[in-house]
This record gives structure tokens, sequence and C-alpha cells, in this order.
């Protein structure tokens, strides 16, 4: 998996953590921050932070338009923020969503800092192994579109999807050893980069 070069959006939020979880799956990982470094990757990922400051923040080195012309042909991994930015329905002028996948999202929905948890999720593609997931200020799936594919959900609520080009968790991944759903997204990558139409699972 070596000749992939996966990128993480680097603005703001826990980059690097994603970064590290990447290398440690097989792939290349590159930390974005000017819009340049957009050509030389296969995919990209919005990570966890504050969608209000990081859609402060594109237009500087990285664009808003510039990750969206990315989108149109290569895949994006949004996590919990990353996730915020990738839906759609938010009402808030701050926030500047790519509405990349048919998909509402509350902000916050689980609580603030202190209500932070871990719950084992089940996952479409691994049902035999739980997924400890890591939940923190996390968002909340509200509704999804007909081309929504579920891949994980938490107390009947999806906190795992995916559609087409895109994944979006409500958790962090990143902040688990437990490196399945980045090694999905990796395949999914793959795909793509060899032409083929991503499976869901």
């Amino acid at each position: 998996m070596s000749e992939l070069n996966i990128g993480v959006l680097g603005i703001q939020g826990a980059y690097e953590k994603h970064a590290l979880s990447i290398a440690l799956a097989g792939a290349n990982a590159e930390i974005i921050k000017y819009r340049e470094q957009l050509d030389q990757i296969d995919g990209l990922i919005l990570p966890g932070g504050e969608s209000t400051t990081m859609s402060k923040m594109m237009g500087f080195r990285i664009d808003y338009k510039d990750i969206l012309a990315f989108a149109e042909k290569k895949p994006v991994f949004g996590t919990c923020a990353g996730l915020i930015l990738l839906g759609k329905g938010i009402d808030d002028p701050r926030i500047h969503q790519f509405e990349l996948m048919d998909v509402s999202v509350a902000r916050n929905a689980y609580g603030s800092q202190k209500d932070s948890f871990i719950d084992n999720l089940t996952l479409v593609f691994d049902k035999e192994n739980p997924f400890h997931a890591v939940f923190i200020r996390a968002p909340q799936i509200e509704n999804i579109g007909d081309d929504i594919c579920v891949l994980a959900t938490c107390n009947n609520t999806p906190v795992l999807i995916e559609s087409n080009l895109y994944l979006g968790a409500s958790f962090h991944p990143e902040l688990t050893p437990d490196l399945r759903i980045h090694k999905y997204f990796i395949q999914k990558i793959m795909e793509v980069k060899n032409g083929k139409t991503p499976k869901s699972a």
C-alpha cells in the first residue's frame, strides 16, 4: 500500500493522530496545509477539531473550493468536525459545509467535553470484533439520504456512514490502536485509484 499518499487536512484539529494511523495502516501520510499539496495525494481526511475554526481558516493557504474540487474525484473521510463539514443542514453562518454527503448533522449533540464516552460498535464489514469508539463533543447524525450506507450505529443512531467516494464518522477512530476503519478508507482509495467504483460494505 506504500504507493498510496493520503493527506490529512492540517489547518486545525487532531490531524497528527490520523497521520500516524494512516502510516501504521501501511500508506504514506501527509499533513495538508497548502492547496498545491492536494495534487500529490490520493485521498483526504478531514479531522476532528472545531468546525467553526476550520471553516474560518480556509481561504489562506488552502481554500474551500480547492477541497471541493479534489473531492469531486477522490475519496474524503470526515471524522467528528470533519463529518460536519462533509454534511449539510447546519444553521450556523460561521460553518462552511461541503454538502458532499446527503446527511444532516447536529453539532455537539452527545454533550460537552465532560460527556465524552467510549462505546463498542459493531462494524458492518467486521461484525465479529467490536470497535471501541471514542466520542468527544460528538456530532449526531439526524437524517440520511437514500444513497447513504450505515456502517455502524450507537443506540440505533448512525455513527459511521458511507456514500460513493465519502466516509464519515461521529467519533474519533484515530484515538484507538484499532486501524480497521482507516484500512477500510485506504481500500476505498485503492479502488478509486485503480479505476473501480468504490463498493460499500
